[in-house]
């Protein structure tokens, strides 16, 4: 059997009065650079899912929420070099701030169906579909 150490990411869905949903595009220089992603990142020891994404959103973007706006949406998992990446992403409708590209080359409000047309990173492709069916 072989075995990997699983890496533990949350992700958000934030989701604007229009249905819309904030994507950020990966800066150059790192893995996966020039992709679509939805803003998030790693879970540190110690910390919940749900306070690590509060933490990413307002390092990443400069926003402020709760984890009460927080719903779990869904999870990906996927292989990622000896790692294995399982990704929680929650949809987030209320914050405080407006989201500016703080760690990212862009931002892009977009609906779950132009998101087929983008280039994202593997993990995120499968909850396109479970956006468009929540929204």
């Amino acid at each position: 059997m072989v075995s990997f150490s699983p890496l533990l990411v949350v992700a958000a869905a934030l989701i604007d009065a229009d249905g819309r949903v904030l994507l950020q595009q990966r800066p150059p220089g790192r893995a996966m650079a020039d992709l679509w992603e939805f803003p998030g990142g790693k879970v540190e020891p110690g910390e919940t899912p749900e306070a690590a994404l509060i933490r990413e959103l307002e390092e990443e973007l400069g926003i402020a929420t709760h984890a009460s706006c927080l719903a779990p949406a869904a999870f990906a998992s996927e292989p990622l070099g000896d790692r294995h990446l399982l990704l929680l992403l929650y949809v987030c409708r209320k914050w405080q701030g407006v989201p500016e590209a703080r760690h990212a080359t862009a931002l892009k409000w977009a609906r779950p169906a132009q998101m087929y047309a983008l280039d994202m990173p593997p993990a995120d492709l499968p909850l396109i579909g479970i956006l468009e069916a929540l929204l």
